[in-house]
């Protein structure tokens, strides 16, 4: 249900379960925290890449699982902090996690994409967070959705249901680029090569010091970030960086 693979520097995972949508099952989620902690334990690896198998990035959670744990309060927590968990997990991630999204993006599904540090798009692709349909809530995807839109639209998202298409959800601030469908796979090919190329220990910090200083008070968020400096100064990636400057001035 989720495959993985690895090459120049790039983690591929892919959820592989095209004849579901890509329906996340509890047993995907455990796959899909492994496969995370393959790519931060293999030092070549510099980015991770999530995808969807077939014609759709993820269609949200397996609905058949949902109704199922609903009928016993302690498995309905359990299979709600194990939705959690992934999120957390892929927050505090320290390498650049990218989702690069195709057809629909739902529910869960536009969770983990929302729970990445990038997203990439297809043109005709979209998101939505639909659960109020259901008589349900889109509650634990709303951490991320709130810090990545302004509160009318996550509202907006959530109350209504509605999905959105790839342009909209762009300019709203919910993703990072679209691509025109017949360009889709090289340029996200291109996207994610150029930051595999980047220093490693410098996007983890980078990573690490926007979540870190995320509503935090203005005094804190500077001290955040001198402390990250002095971590970077002492990396040798950036003496590398600097040598190489200064040789070509």
């Amino acid at each position: 249900m989720i495959d993985y693979s690895a090459a120049a520097g790039v983690a591929r995972i892919t959820l592989n379960r095209p004849e579901k949508r890509n329906a996340i099952t509890g047993e995907m989620m455990s796959a899909l925290r492994a496969a995370l902690q393959r790519g931060n334990d293999d030092s070549t690896v510099r980015v991770l890449l999530i995808r969807g198998a077939g014609k759709d990035f993820c269609a949200g959670l397996d609905l058949n699982e949902v109704l199922k744990s609903a009928e016993n309060e302690g498995a309905a927590l359990a299979s709600a902090r194990q939705l959690g968990d992934l999120y957390i997990a892929m927050h505090r991630h320290p390498k650049p996690i990218i989702s690069a999204v195709q057809g629909r993006a739902l529910g869960g599904g536009a969770g983990i994409a929302t729970a990445s540090d990038l997203i990439l798009a297809t043109e005709s692709a979209h998101f939505g967070y639909p659960e109020v349909k259901l008589g349900f809530i889109p509650a634990i995807v709303s951490t991320m959705l709130r810090r990545a839109v302004n509160e009318r639209q996550a509202m907006e998202l959530a109350l209504t249901g509605e999905a959105i298409g790839a342009p909209r959800a762009y300019a709203i601030g919910l993703i990072n680029r679209v691509f025109p469908d017949a360009e889709f796979e090289a340029g996200v090919e291109r996207y994610v090569a150029a930051l595999a190329e980047s220093s490693a220990t410098a996007m983890s910090l980078s990573k690490a010091l926007l979540y870190q200083t995320d509503g935090v008070s203005f005094e804190a968020s500077m001290e955040a970030g001198i402390q990250a400096n002095v971590q970077a100064r002492a990396t040798d990636d950036f003496k590398r960086g600097v040598e190489r400057f200064l040789k070509k001035s």
